[in-house]
This record gives structure tokens, sequence and C-alpha cells, in this order.
């Protein structure tokens, strides 16, 4: 049976607008790679890893599935051009890469400075996960990722200049699959405004999991949103088809919050 959960905030006021099992700790697929992307803005804010410094990939990085950089010549990318594959397409091979320089204990040690109890990057992106391995790639709870997602927009994650770089990452994902897609945005140009909204947000997506988090603003109201869904997936759609429309008709509501 299909277990989602949502939290709604105010991204101005923290005012919770919205709560079913917020505090249910999920698997969340690709979601931690914001933690990654929080921890490459630091660097970048603080010198440590200039945007233009360029990092060379390896076969260790090497990742097929989701984003872009696999099916490029190019060998190497500035750190900021790899931060934008994360941002757009969750590209793993990116992700991979830019894990290798910044290391995962930092971007743990990063989720523990911000006071974040559920909400984890635990490994790169595997195809294959062994009984050695951390069993998933990321864990959170909708609360804790909607309240990372309204400090953002509040510019508390370390400084307004990281958090204005890390929404400007997200703003350009293109998976509108869940929850963003009542929004009825342009999937691979919503950089400007559009209908009075602008979005900020990250998916997540594996087999029997679907997640997606975000920052949506309008002339209203910012709406700061996190919706987990975990669900039996055997081959069928069905359930699938169920969870993804629980999941749009939470966008419907967050467009309501936000008019436009």
């Amino acid at each position: 049976m299909a277990q989602i959960s949502v939290c709604l905030l105010d991204a101005d006021s923290g005012a919770v607008l919205e709560f079913d099992g917020g505090e249910r700790v999920h698997r969340t697929a690709s979601i931690g790679k914001i933690l990654l992307l929080i921890e490459v803005a630091i660097r970048m804010a603080d010198g440590r890893m200039p945007a233009q410094q360029t990092l060379q990939r390896a076969p260790a990085d090497e990742m097929n599935d989701s984003g872009l950089l696999q099916h490029l010549q190019v060998q190497a990318l500035p750190a900021a051009d790899l931060a934008v594959l994360v941002g757009a397409v969750s590209d793993n091979l990116a992700t991979n890469l830019l894990l290798r320089h910044v290391g995962i204990p930092a971007v743990m040690e990063r989720a523990r400075t911000l006071g974040l109890k559920h909400t984890a990057l635990h490994d790169r992106v595997r195809a294959v996960r062994r009984p050695s391995d951390p069993p998933t790639l990321s864990t959170g709870t909708a609360a804790e990722l909607a309240d990372l997602l309204a400090r953002l927009h509040r510019g508390e994650v370390r400084s307004r200049v990281v958090s204005r770089q890390v929404l400007q990452w997200l703003t350009l994902d293109t998976d509108t699959s869940m929850t963003a897609g009542a929004l009825g945005l342009d999937p691979l140009a919503h950089v400007e405004p559009d209908r009075g909204l602008t979005l900020s947000h990250k998916t997540g997506t594996e087999t029997g999991i679907r997640c997606d988090v975000g920052l949506v603003t309008g002339p209203k109201l910012a709406v700061a949103y996190g919706v987990l869904a975990e669900f039996t997936e055997s081959g069928g759609a069905d359930e699938r088809d169920a969870v993804l429309g629980e999941m749009f008709a939470v966008g419907e509501r967050v467009r309501a919050l936000v008019g436009g």
C-alpha cells in the first residue's frame, strides 16, 4: 500500500499550511543531491571550490540512468557546470564526480550542521547496491525538506549568496512529472516567472519511490513543499499512477495557495 507524506509551509513565516505524515522517514532517491549542491555552493562562496575549477571525470564516477553527461564527449567540466547538470537533470555522473571531490563525509556533516536529523545523502550513485553499501542513496522527511527549502528562500542556509545559488540550480529542474506538474509551467524553460509563478525544486525517482520537494512563489504566497511517496511497484502501473495523481493533487493545492 502506498505511503505518501506531505508538508506545506509558508516559506516566509514557516507556518504549517498542510501536514500529513511529514515526520515519517522515507527513502528519497535523488532528493539528497540537494545537500551536495548546498555543500558545493558553500565551497564556491568561500573559495575552496572555485566555480571555474575544472573537474576530470574518472571511471569510478561513471553511472547510467538519469543525466546527460554520460552521453557527452567532454571529459572535464567546471564545477559550476556540473552543479547545473545535477540541478537540471539530476545527473548521476555529475553527482558522483562532485562527490568524489567534496567527499560524502563533508555532505553528511553539512546535513548535521543544518540541524537535519533524518535527511541525508548516504552514498554516491550506484547501479548495484551490495550488502556492504548503504542500503539507499538518501533519506528524509517531508517536514525537514520543506523547512530546508523555506530556509533557502529566506537566505538562511549559510548566507543569502549560497541560498540564492542553490535555488538557481534547482530552478533548472526539468522534471515536472509529479507535484510541480500542477503548475502548468514549461518543463524545459521556467527560469523566468510564468503566470506570476516561480519554481525551484528537486525530484527523486527509483522503483517504488517518487519524491518532489520545492519552493513555489506567487502573488499571494511563497510555499515550500515536501511530498514523499513509497509504494509497491511490481511491473504494473496502477499504484504508481495513483501515487502520481495524489502528488499532482498536492500541487493543485499549492497552486491555489500561491495564486497566479
